[in-house]
């Protein structure tokens, strides 16, 4: 039963949330980044940086959950 209960962390949840409205700002840069990688890369296969780019841009848009959980697993019960 207090194992369900430590899953929760509200407290960490609360304290990560200002850092992931920050990293949600980014989101669409990260959206443009991957957006403009991933046309290059299809448009000319030897751009090998594109690819690159394109990860950059998917990790740009996954990082508000990362932040998220980053502060929430801190963050004991």
């Amino acid at each position: 039963m207090e194992g369900e209960f430590c899953e929760c962390r509200p407290l960490g949840f609360v304290i990560g949330l200002p850092f992931a409205f920050v990293s949600l700002v980014l989101c669409p840069v990260g959206a443009i980044i991957w957006l403009l990688g991933s046309i290059l890369s299809c448009l000319c296969p030897c751009f090998k940086g594109c690819g690159e780019l394109a990860n950059l841009g998917v990790n740009l848009v996954k990082l508000p959950i990362q932040v998220l959980k980053w502060f929430i697993d801190r963050i004991p019960c």
